[in-house]
């Protein structure tokens, strides 16, 4: 998989076009010469649409829910957990701890685990708006808390560490957006979370390798999308809420 474009690869490309476009028109290849005029204008062209890019992958991405099987290609995962590491961290910490689960075995066990746990809750006027849902499926025995993807990014961090949950948020929000704009479908997991003081589900992440002095905080569901085309939903939707107020 070729290096996904960006602001200095452009730059490096442009460079050298210009370089060539210097020689041949120097030795009169007019030809070659407006080939390479042409492609240093769409190089340049795109160096301009980048900002508009990035803010088109904010706005088409949704989540994905129903995943093919097929294992996502080894190149677009780095790339999506790079994304996350990337993510900005207070006071640049850089301790968010991402265990990327794509063994059947373990994500079958996992999705086992939670059911179990969530089974023997009950609702209450108190759990009902987060996890009523989660616990009425898995008493039905229905419950599979990643919705059958393929890969499953867990983000953990520090036990009592004040920015743990804002961390992990730039984090996976970085995960989406990449995903989307590798044509993976994603989905943010909190079930893991709900269950972050389970002794089940601690004893069975610390053996998958989560340190003890951890917990997690976020999830990340990843795959093909299981639609016609193969592709995520990037249907541009309203924005109802998220209410905005400027002062000054």
């Amino acid at each position: 998989m070729e290096r996904q474009p960006d602001m200095e690869m452009f730059d490096c490309v442009i460079r050298q076009l210009q370089d060539v476009d210097d020689v041949l028109l120097m030795e009169g290849h007019n030809k070659s010469h407006k080939k390479v005029s042409d492609a240093l204008d769409l190089l340049n062209w795109a160096e301009d649409m980048l900002p508009s890019m990035a803010l088109h992958c904010m706005a088409t991405r949704h989540s994905t829910r129903h995943f093919k099987q097929e294992p996502v290609d080894a190149e677009k995962l780095r790339q999506v957990i790079e994304a996350g590491r990337q993510a900005p961290s207070g006071k640049n910490k850089q301790q968010n701890h991402f265990l990327v689960v794509r063994d059947p075995d373990v994500l079958d066990t996992l999705a086992r685990l939670v059911r179990e746990e969530f089974a023997g809750m009950e609702i209450t006027d108190e759990n009902s708006e987060d996890i009523g849902n989660a616990i009425r499926l898995s008493k039905k025995g229905t419950y599979v808390f990643h919705y059958h993807a393929p890969t499953l990014i867990i983000v953990a961090n520090k036990r009592g560490y004040g920015n743990r949950y804002a961390d992990t948020a730039c984090a996976i929000e970085n995960m989406m957006l990449a995903a989307n704009a590798l044509d993976l479908g994603s989905c943010w997991i909190n079930q893991l979370r709900w269950l972050k003081d389970n002794p089940v589900l601690l004893d069975y992440l610390c053996e998958l390798g989560m340190q003890e002095d951890e917990q997690v905080f976020g999830s990340l569901s990843l795959g093909y999308p299981d639609t016609e085309d193969g592709l995520p939903n990037r249907k541009i939707l309203p924005i109802r809420g998220n209410e905005v107020t400027y002062i000054g």
